[in-house]
């Protein structure tokens, strides 16, 4: 299943590490480093279908994002990235750091990725 994967993470190294992951899943990813550029790009690019954000992001934090863009967008699926910060709004988290393997497999139990 193609899909077309937003991700945000401040972190350059992360984000790289992020997209390496989900090209390996046969996604199509676009890239954003704060919440106000996945923003941007969420409405120039109808074609996301999930978004995968930080929290922890300076300026907009990965939960106001994830708020925003459900707003615009409710047919998102949105998972969000942590390495400290509590779940919030009944959002799919993922730990970080994580494998290949475990991303895999919240993808495909959170949003049909197979």
């Amino acid at each position: 299943m193609n899909q077309t994967v937003l991700v945000v993470d401040d972190d350059p190294a992360v984000l790289d590490v992020i997209v390496d992951m989900l090209e390996d899943l046969g996604c199509e990813v676009v890239s954003a480093q704060s919440g106000a550029d996945a923003l941007d790009r969420l409405e120039q690019n109808r074609d996301i279908s999930i978004l995968i954000t930080d929290i922890n992001m300076p300026g907009m934090d990965g939960h106001e994002l994830a708020e925003r863009a459900k707003r615009a967008r409710p047919e998102l699926n949105v998972l969000q990235l942590s390495g400290r910060e509590p779940r919030r709004g009944g959002l799919p988290m993922i730990r970080k750091p994580f494998s290949l393997e475990e991303l895999a497999s919240i993808m495909r139990r959170t949003v049909g990725l197979r």
